[in-house]
């Protein structure tokens, strides 16, 4: 789920503020600590092989967060694509994968630690391999 900020409904507008909002953009876990994680990956990284092994070869993890430069696409465990580019906020649910394309892209993610720290575990024993 990916929103641009154009598309968003904007709650308040003053003189010195603009506020938008988006409703149901994710649910968060209770169980958790949330973890801010700033990304740059370059052009033409796909991270598919450093998921497989994990449940359907996916990251189980969700995320939020904002596209801050180029474009990233992502894939769902049933096969559909969005590509979310700068200027969109992101919620990928568990289930995803991504890679980038001709650019490099930019990006803020905010996950649950623990989670996103066990997948960055699997994917750095990946790259041992």
């Amino acid at each position: 789920m990916n929103q641009s900020k154009e598309e968003l409904a904007v709650v308040m507008e003053t003189p010195d503020a603009v506020v938008q909002h988006q409703a149901g953009f994710g649910g968060a876990t209770e169980d958790d600590e949330m973890a801010a994680e700033h990304f740059r990956i370059s052009a033409g990284t796909d991270l598919t092989p450093l998921l497989e092994g994990l449940h359907e070869d996916r990251c189980q993890c969700p995320h939020w967060g904002y596209v801050i430069d180029g474009e990233i696409t992502v894939q769902y465990s049933d096969g559909s694509e969005e590509v979310d580019e700068a200027g969109d906020l992101v919620y990928w649910p568990p289930g995803h994968t991504l890679w980038v394309g001709d650019d490099d892209a930019e990006f803020v993610l905010f996950s649950p630690h623990e989670e996103h720290t066990d997948v960055f575990d699997h994917m750095a024993t990946r790259m041992e391999d």
